[in-house]
């Protein structure tokens, strides 16, 4: 390790990271019990959180809520981009949680992961808990064409033989990869801050619609929270990100409506499944995702949009196009996950969380 060091320049990478991402914080959104909580965390020394560059803020809002200090590292990159992880604290016998969602760049920042996991191993820490608020690769899942990988799998191989102990993860794209790992996995959702957030609009005459037939389950549980029926827009997908909305089946004719996902991509979905549901009669379209991913013509698509608002949530932290469009609006789960990180270590029910 030392001639690598000597030998290869390094770059530094985490302070500009967190100030990039400084302006991604939720400010004005509800912070889902985000206030600092006289937690046992503070005088527990066997517990540690630590975060790589992915979404530093949300960390900091995490560890704010529990009072416990965020753990020392030192991340940096050689001049050819490979990953060099420090700790600076020790973590031996611990009980140590690493948050970082595997978002853009979905490759760098799962590496990243992979090596932090592998260093804390090394450093004999007692057990090690991957908190992924958005888990990349999740929407190749199965063998839907001939000759396709199902990387959702692949990446949680490579999460356990790296020294994962278990992983607490935010709404999943599809719930089955939970059994893609041989390790406990407890699988949060992101509808109580929603729902909390939607509830204190008060709009009237809502039906909760589900943008395809496999969100379904997920809209289903978020009308029954919201006591409001339930839409669903048959669609049709074409190729990878192009989608063709066909119908809507249910009542939206005089209504407000609610689409309800868990990732908005480049958006094109959201937008056409907006335009459907008003050609259907209904009065509003407001939208509600866990996972802003805005990719490609994403922003662009929603700020030209018929959608009142598009709300999400902050397991990826936004670029700063995105902030300054005004029907995308951001909601703070660093209480959800505080919550459930507490929860974990206290080895108490997580699942109360959704009541």
């Amino acid at each position: 390790m030392g001639q690598t060091t000597t030998t290869e320049p390094v770059t530094r990478i985490a302070t500009d990271h967190a100030s990039r991402n400084e302006s991604a914080q939720p400010s004005s959104a509800p912070q889902a019990g985000a206030k600092t909580r006289p937690a046992r965390g503070r005088e527990d020394k066997r517990f540690k959180i630590f975060c790589g560059s992915a979404n530093r803020p949300l960390t900091e809002e995490i560890c704010k809520f529990l009072g416990v200090p965020l753990g020392e590292t030192k991340l940096q990159r050689f001049s050819d981009g490979e990953v060099y992880f420090q700790l600076l604290e020790n973590v031996r016998g611990m009980d140590v949680f690493v948050v970082q969602p595997t978002c853009y760049p979905v490759d760098q920042h799962l590496v990243e992961l992979l090596i932090m996991i592998d260093a804390l191993k090394r450093a004999s820490a007692g057990r090690i808990t991957v908190v992924i608020p958005y888990y990349g690769y999740a929407r190749q899942d199965r063998k839907d064409r001939p000759r396709v990988a199902i990387s959702s799998k692949l990446v949680a191989d490579l999460l356990t033989t790296a020294g994962a102990n278990r992983a607490l993860m935010v709404d999943l794209h599809a719930a089955q990869i939970q059994g893609f790992f041989n390790i406990p996995v407890d699988h949060l959702f992101a509808s109580p801050v929603l729902v909390s957030y939607f509830r204190e609009l008060g709009l009237t005459d809502l039906t909760v619609v589900s943008p395809d037939a496999g969100g379904v389950e997920r809209a289903r549980f978020f009308a029954k929270k919201m006591e409001a029926p339930l839409a669903i827009v048959d669609k049709r997908r074409t190729d990878i990100n192009v989608t063709e909305v066909m119908h809507v089946i249910g009542d939206v004719a005089g209504r407000t409506c609610l689409i309800l996902d868990d990732i908005v991509d480049t958006a094109g979905t959201l937008v056409k499944t907006a335009d459907a549901l008003l050609e259907a009669g209904a009065t509003k379209v407001y939208a509600c995702a866990s996972h802003a991913v805005l990719s490609g013509p994403a922003i662009e698509r929603i700020a030209n949009s018929r959608l009142e608002e598009l709300v999400v949530t902050n397991t990826i932290p936004l670029r700063e196009d995105a902030l300054r469009v005004p029907k995308i609006k951001v909601l703070s789960i660093a209480g959800l996950l505080g919550r459930a990180i507490e929860s974990i270590h206290m080895e108490t029910s997580v699942s109360t969380l959704f009541n």
